[in-house]
């Protein structure tokens, strides 16, 4: 979530809540508000302190609308992975009105976005080390194998949701207001997922779609690291389908029925693929990059890699080298640290042989 500019409201809901006292089963502290610092669709957060420790948490306040089901907190309560925001306690408190009730949750403070980043490097003309993008990339991909494999679908995956550290790179999904739990014949809604980082069969009117959409989000997000610009900057719903077109080309009848069999209307002008090198030619890149991002950014959803495939890919083989370091020289964060949720998807032995290196086995015994 991105920082407000609606100084009113911000420090209204501030007076609100400047110290809340709330017990869980393990803590009864309290939390004395510092600032907001992101906000979105889904609610507020605000920077707060444990006054009881000093230490620095966030507080998502979300307003809990009866006319919406809302799924986020069973979800995060179910969530425990080195990549993901971590659910501390959450607590409810009222609003203005009678009725009113907002959710608080309280999660680990994360000091960055991976949106302000990208945003830095942009505006200093400059790019981000591929040995970073690359340790973005890793991460991504893997948290993306991780709540897959519980059945859980992010459906808004873009930087503004990605919590970056800057001291070693580590990197953590957050914001799962829009996350649900896909269940096989049980039909969704298509208008979800920030515009630029929607998968095109959500355009085309999917409603059965299935999480290979968070893959296609992350394409986006991973090659917006390196272009430090949108890759698909549509202007609006139908404008977004023709920045796809412009890159992958026009979609033919069959990959148009793979995105949404029910779609029955083929009219579009024909235009070419454009060549995935010219679009990065600005910028300094490996073939293994270009390779990724063109198994990621596939118009069928089923051609696309899946998390766990594209974590397996050559364009991560520096990060699995012993002697791998992040370009101050410094060591670079966990990467394989597989938690039991992640190998219990792991039937082809795939994240044991290939993902963790033997020199990691090795030190870990």
């Amino acid at each position: 979530m991105e920082p407000s500019t609606d100084n009113k409201s911000s420090k209204k809901d501030m007076k609100e809540i400047k110290k809340i006292e709330k017990s869980s089963e393990e803590n009864n502290w309290t939390y004395t508000m510092v600032k907001e610092i992101g906000s979105g669709s889904f609610g507020t957060v605000y920077l707060a302190t444990i006054a009881e420790t000093g230490e620095m948490v966030a507080i998502k306040k979300v307003f809990q609308d009866k006319r919406y089901k809302n799924r986020e907190l069973a979800i995060l309560k179910e969530l425990d992975h080195p990549n993901l925001v971590k659910t501390r306690q959450n607590f409810f408190t009222p609003g203005e009105k009678k009725d009113d009730v907002y959710l608080n949750v309280v999660m680990d403070y994360v000091p960055e976005t991976l949106s302000r980043t990208i945003r830095q490097y942009n505006k200093s003309k400059t790019q981000i080390p591929m040995t970073i993008v690359k340790i973005y990339a890793y991460q991504m991909l893997r948290s993306l194998h991780y709540i897959h494999s519980l059945g859980i679908c992010h459906r808004d995956i873009k930087p503004q949701n990605v919590l970056t550290d800057p001291s070693d790179h580590s990197l953590k999904f957050c914001d799962f207001g829009s996350a649900k739990k896909l269940v096989k014949g049980e039909p969704n809604v298509a208008y979800i997922c920030s515009r630029y980082y929607r998968a095109p069969e959500l355009i085309f009117g999917a409603t059965d779609y299935d999480f290979s959409i968070d893959v296609w989000s992350t394409g986006c997000v991973i090659a917006e690291t390196v272009l430090t610009t949108p890759l698909f900057p549509g202007e609006s719903a139908v404008d977004q389908l023709v920045e796809v077109i412009k890159i992958l080309g026009t979609p033919t009848k069959t990959q148009i029925l793979a995105m949404n069999p029910d779609y029955n209307d083929f009219r579009f002008p024909v235009i070419k693929a454009y060549p995935w090198q010219k679009v990065f030619k600005s910028k300094v890149v490996v073939p293994e990059f270009l390779d990724l991002i063109s198994k990621l950014l596939v118009y069928e959803p089923k051609l696309r890699l899946t998390p766990l495939q594209a974590l397996c890919h050559t364009f991560f083989d520096e990060l699995r080298d012993q002697s791998a370091k992040l370009p101050n020289k410094q060591p670079i964060c966990d990467l394989f640290n597989f938690n039991s949720v992640e190998l219990k998807g792991d039937k082809e032995g795939i994240i044991l042989s290939k993902l963790i290196p033997k020199w990691y086995k090795n030190n870990s015994s």
